[in-house]
């Protein structure tokens, strides 16, 4: 299977399935000398890892991640990085049913009437399992940052469960690590506590908006037309598994404005850098970031495997019903979090990689 790989620069090519042996990631491009340690990347992947609380799946991974190349007494070399994260929780039994039947709302299907071989054990190569090289990946991405962008800082949040949505008024950042939804509204966090007992006891699930932010990011990251840093975004964003849809800044809101609402007035900072009124661009303008912070929602779909019955066909043509059993995200949206935070930190740094090729320290001054 081709296109397995993201990046221009900071490239990044995630391996394995679900109920295989391991899954991983190759990390080819990150720049030599940035101090690495398998704890730094374990950090991240813990925020990910399944089974942490009843509201996500059961299934018990440690996924302590392994080094195999590219770092020597703790920093990169500048060659590839090789990461590796055993399973060592499938149970493969779970799928025997649906071996030969298509699961509504899964990538069975598809998988099938383009390849004609599929895994089905857990949805194989489709399964948010793969969202943990990508996490790992992240990690390193971060460590990046931290050398060569120090003033960067990226955090996700849910912002809304199902049609419940997080107070804006109420946002409190320290909240976000205190509940197992990422919220930052405590009073949100506690009814989509127990509006997700009752989806989860009923054999439901339901969909989810997470919100990732990076501020400090620099001015003019990114390029026109091709090689817009909302673009590539958008991309990395959707690429996640059970993304339906991503916007930057206001977004789709923003076809409700007029030009007046929506122009985000520019003015002179004290400190010689321009300063705007508001931010319905998302930190990006003409695909290249302003230095304000670059905004980014998506949207998770509800996780298809669910205890109702749904109607579907077999691999023979014939009329089915589906249940799916196993362990599995009443909403995947919360394991969401950690990897859109990922997902920003591979492209902030592709695209600060980028600018640092094409630019250098070169760019318009102002005043």
């Amino acid at each position: 299977m081709s296109l397995n790989t993201f990046g221009h620069l900071f490239r990044v090519t995630t391996w394995g399935e679900s109920h295989g042996p391991a899954l991983g990631a190759t990390v080819d491009g990150c720049p030599p000398g940035i101090v690495l340690a398998p704890a730094m990347i374990q950090h991240w992947l813990d925020r990910r890892k399944p089974g942490q609380n009843r509201f996500t799946t059961q299934r018990r991974e440690p996924d302590e991640v392994r080094i195999l190349s590219g770092v020597y007494e703790g920093r990169t070399t500048g060659t590839p990085i090789q990461l590796m994260i055993e399973n060592t929780d499938q149970r493969s039994k779970d799928y025997g049913d649906i071996a030969r039947t298509f699961r509504p709302g899964h990538a069975d299907l598809t998988y099938w009437l383009k390849y004609g071989i599929r895994d089905p054990r857990g949805g194989g190569r489709s399964s948010a399992r793969e969202t943990a090289a990508r996490v790992a990946a992240g990690s390193v991405a971060r460590e990046a940052l931290k050398a060569l962008a120090p003033g960067v800082k990226i955090t996700g949040y849910m912002v809304q469960m199902g049609r419940l949505r997080a107070d804006r008024d109420r946002f409190d950042p320290e909240e976000v690590e205190r509940n197992p939804f990422w919220c930052p509204d405590a009073a949100a966090a506690a009814i989509w506590a127990e509006h997700l007992d009752e989806l989860r006891k009923s054999g439901n699930s339901v969909g989810a908006v997470v919100e990732v932010v990076a501020s400090g990011v620099p001015a003019g990251l990114g390029a026109p037309i091709y090689g817009k840093l909302d673009s590539d975004l958008a991309a990395a964003m959707m690429s996640i598994n059970a993304v339906k849809g991503v916007e930057i800044g206001a977004g789709m809101a923003a076809a409700e404005l007029t030009g007046v609402e929506n122009a985000d007035e520019i003015f002179m900072g004290n400190d010689g850098r321009p300063r705007f009124s508001s931010n319905h661009a998302g930190g990006v303008l003409g695909g290249i970031s302003t230095g304000q912070d670059v905004v980014v929602r998506f949207a998770v779909k509800p996780t298809s495997s669910i205890l109702t019955p749904r109607k579907s066909i077999t691999l023979a043509g014939e009329e089915a019903e589906v249940v799916t059993k196993g362990r599995h995200d009443p909403c995947v949206g919360i394991r969401a979090v950690p990897v859109g935070e990922a997902m920003m930190a591979c492209v902030i740094l592709d695209h600060l990689l980028l600018h640092r090729g094409q630019v250098g320290d070169g760019g318009g001054r102002i005043g």
